[in-house]
């Protein structure tokens, strides 16, 4: 038994924060991240002697994946999703040159609520790919592994999303002084 429990909790210290990361942008809000997250901790627990301990990354995040999948299918069943853009984590939207001009901080903050909200617009495969490649880093062949598709279908949806993104936001561009 103490084998399993040091399994486990290597495998949660590596990989909660990717896990609640993943979830938090697919669900698009906390609670449900949490739930997904909690969920998945506890598939690992269960399953922590059936998959190979090295794959375990890939395991993990399909398994997370799956799992956003479902809730967000039973919840469009129940009811229509409102989402609040606070929700998501700024953090992870990255601005390059910051500068101490108030202006242009102003605007950055204004793309990055943009950014969040085209996010949201993106189909659900565009987004999934595109969250795991962009913002997760993860590569081609992890990704393919975790969503269990080709490796040029992700190829193609991280170009379509990449796309879609850019028509949606060259609509919007900083000014700098």
């Amino acid at each position: 038994m103490k084998i399993k429990e040091t399994r486990y909790h290597i495998l949660i210290r590596q990989y909660k924060n990717l896990i609640y990361g993943y979830a938090f942008y697919m669900m698009k809000n906390r609670m449900d991240a949490d739930d997904v997250t909690q969920e998945v901790l506890i598939k690992i627990w269960k399953n922590i002697n059936s998959f190979n301990y090295l794959s375990a990354k890939s395991w993990i995040m399909k398994t997370t994946h799956n799992l956003c999948i479902d809730y967000l299918r039973k919840r469009k069943r129940e009811t229509e999703y409102n989402y609040s853009v606070e929700d998501v984590d700024e953090s992870k939207i990255k601005t390059e040159g910051k500068r101490e001009n108030p202006l242009f901080q102003m605007q950055i903050m204004n793309m990055k609520e943009k950014i969040k909200e085209a996010l949201t617009r993106l189909p659900e495969k565009l987004r999934s790919v595109f969250i795991l490649y962009e913002i997760e880093k993860f590569k081609y062949r992890e990704i393919a592994k975790i969503l269990d598709m080709p490796l040029n279908s992700v190829k193609v949806y991280i170009m379509r999303a990449r796309k879609e993104l850019q028509k949606e936001l060259n609509k919007y561009e900083l000014q700098d002084e």
